[in-house]
């Protein structure tokens, strides 16, 4: 028998729910406030909503899960546990030794805010009128943690549940009717900051940033190291802009030659030059309306800055060859992982244009300064890797985290997820090699351990004295040397191996950092 206590906060979830069908909430408060409810009269360590669009589930709201498990899509024929969802009449419990892979499994929040295994698992589908609209998912780390649920209870909740998301859906439409220009602005960059992943502060500012500029037309610079994501910026800043239904043209600036690179950005006419055979447009004409990002704008040569000068200045171009000029609507979204203000006292850079395109600036720190979006970078990145390498679940070993966590990872991002496709890579061919010799070890996940990493890290799993790193029983003195390294490493690579920088960021004498490295054993 249900107690007083428990049977009112059944009847609190339903009302609460029945409630939300009629109040004006934004649609993700609406869905956080449904998972909520439902939650609160069915305990579990995580929780999600999921909505059918085809063939393919779109999560809508989750507890519990981390923000990796947002960020992707689950197509039913990859994913046998929701399908099972789908199809069933009535709410499904998998037993904690079922053989089907759960979609969740390394996603959900555990202890220590470690990513646990799930070991209990049940769920239902989410119909109105008959049409299954959505599925809800719920997972416990407890093996038998669902075996008294009232699936009587959970099928009310979730024909609530599906009312909710069909009202939410026709809502929304109207809404998006109404404001079609902003809604599907709003729309567009909500799904692109799925690319931008990171909760730290220094990722905060630049969403931020990015809120702040993409309004406007101004021009913006994204500066920062190789690899940390410089293109993602401009791809939402154009998507969250009044352009993002117009095109966004990406130009490679270091890879156009010199004596091309003013054909490839204004054009030219036939018979301007040798193999000039017939008119084309440049990527100017190509982005009217829209957006040109121009990567890596420092490589461009001096005689094309100054006819992008021109073009920002006026909006009008003029292709190579030609004597008419043309008009064009063109936001420019430049990047560089260059100091211009250098590149300008060197000669190399126009100080007029520097001052045209940083007009706003964002600046991406890179991935040593972002320690706290490391769990959430490895976990997407690792989705994205076995999307493309076609691998099952993979699980990363503590001493692997530990050593991916004090690298200096000066190819940032770019680097982390080459380094992580080779190790998957080692791991996957270690695997078909052993297995001839398991018995029953199908299905369980790949681990990559340290050694399936590059170099260094293989060396960190062969060397006694490096793989203590995070001993605390190692004396002192060896601990403290260890951290220096790091640091000193950290801050070489930061400022480009300038010792004199280096010595800056420290806080210590240029000369007392020499003879620090040479104690370490460091080159200079």
């Amino acid at each position: 028998m249900l107690s007083s206590r428990q049977r009112r906060a059944e009847l609190d979830a339903v009302l609460e729910i029945a409630r939300d069908l009629s109040a004006s909430l934004h649609s993700d408060n609406r869905y956080g406030r449904l998972l909520a409810a439902i939650c609160r009269v069915i305990p579990c360590d995580a929780a999600c909503l999921l909505k059918l669009d085809g063939h393919t589930l779109e999560p809508l709201a989750a507890r519990g899960l981390s923000g990796a498990a947002l960020s992707q899509v689950y197509p039913r024929d990859q994913h046998p546990r929701l399908a099972t969802l789908v199809d069933s009449l009535e709410p499904v419990r998998f037993p904690p030794d079922s053989k089907l892979p759960d979609p969740f499994d390394g996603l959900v929040a555990g202890p220590s805010h470690e990513l646990g295994k799930v070991h209990d698992c049940m769920g239902c589908a989410l119909t109105e009128r008959d049409e299954v609209v959505g599925v809800l998912t719920l997972d416990a780390f407890k093996p038998g943690a669902f075996e008294n649920v009232d699936r009587q209870l959970l099928a009310t909740l979730a024909a609530l549940a599906g009312a909710s998301l069909r009202t939410i859906a026709l809502v929304d439409a109207l809404e998006a009717k109404a404001e079609r220009q902003h809604g599907v602005a709003r729309e567009i960059g909500r799904r692109q900051r799925i690319g931008l992943v990171g909760q730290s502060s220094a990722i905060a500012r630049v969403r931020r940033d990015i809120e702040i500029v993409a309004p406007s037309d101004v021009p913006v610079l994204v500066t920062g190291e190789t690899g940390v994501g410089k293109e993602v910026v401009a791809s939402l800043v154009h998507a969250s802009s009044r352009r993002s239904s117009e095109p966004l043209v990406h130009v490679n600036c270091a890879a156009l030659p010199e004596t091309l690179a003013d054909s490839e950005l204004f054009g030219h006419v036939a018979g301007a030059f040798t193999g000039a055979f017939k008119s084309r447009p440049g990527k100017f004409e190509a982005a009217d309306n829209g957006t040109l990002f121009l990567d890596e704008v420092g490589e461009l040569p001096l005689s094309v800055q100054a006819k992008l000068l021109v073009a920002l200045q006026s909006g009008v171009i003029q292709r190579v060859g030609s004597d008419t000029s043309r008009r064009v609507d063109v936001r420019v979204i430049a990047a560089t992982n260059r100091t211009l203000e250098r590149e300008v006292s060197a000669g190399r850079f126009r100080e007029d244009l520097l001052h045209r395109l940083t007009a706003f600036t964002i600046e991406l720190p890179p991935l040593r300064e972002r320690a706290d979006d490391i769990a959430e970078l490895l976990t997407d990145l690792l989705i994205r890797a076995r999307r493309r390498l076609g691998t099952g679940p993979v699980e990363v070993a503590p001493s692997a985290v530990t050593w991916i966590g004090r690298q200096p990872w000066p190819g940032n991002v770019r680097e982390l997820q080459n380094a992580l496709t080779r190790a998957l890579l080692r791991a996957a061919h270690e695997h078909e090699q052993r297995r001839p010799e398991r018995a029953g070890g199908r299905g369980k996940p790949l681990r990559l351990e340290l050694h399936h990493f590059d170099a260094s890290a293989r060396a960190d799993a062969a060397s006694p004295d490096r793989t203590q790193a995070d001993d605390d029983s190692r004396p002192l003195r060896d601990r403290v040397s260890q951290f220096q390294r790091q640091e000193v490493q950290r801050a070489l690579a930061h400022n480009n191996g300038s010792i004199a920088a280096a010595a800056r960021d420290l806080g210590m004498h240029r000369s007392n950092l020499h003879h620090l490295m040479e104690r370490l054993g460091l080159q200079a």
